[in-house]
């Protein structure tokens, strides 16, 4: 499952990220941009669920194994961040423009914990053992 909503997530990101943009270069597409900041959100909730069920089935945590401690920590303030978008933006707590640079912040969070699991991702294949290839040389 979280090899399809990751990419689908990311997708999502870079769209909402160029309206989001668009309103605070321009100041047009507010709609736009705060209904795509909460289709992120909704994304991330999803692959939040669904990795703490994994990490549940492979760890016997759905939070905090100690494989992914780090990566779970700063997913909590990424979640936050984007958590506070929704209330601040369904309770009118923020201008357009406060909420804009609210997404941003909350979209800075997600690229360096996305990095934070695409470098745990690269070290895990990288280790990995390589399978035989019938090509060996024995010693």
């Amino acid at each position: 499952m979280q090899g399809i909503l990751a990419p689908v997530q990311f997708l999502v990101f870079l769209i909402s990220l160029a309206l989001v943009l668009r309103v605070l270069a321009t100041g047009e597409g507010l709609l736009a941009a705060d209904l795509s900041v909460i289709v992120k959100t909704l994304t991330l909730y999803a692959i939040m669920v669904t990795g703490a069920i994994w990490e549940k089935a492979v760890f016997g945590r759905y939070l905090f194994a100690p494989a992914f401690f780090w990566e779970d920590v700063f997913s909590m303030l990424v979640l936050a961040l984007h958590t506070a978008y929704l209330a601040a933006s369904l309770g009118g707590l923020l201008d357009g423009r406060a909420l804009m640079l609210l997404a941003l912040a909350a979209y800075a969070a997600y690229v360096v914990n996305a990095a934070q699991f695409v470098w745990k991702l690269r070290i895990a294949r990288l280790e990995a053992p390589r399978p035989a290839t019938g090509l060996e040389v024995a010693g």
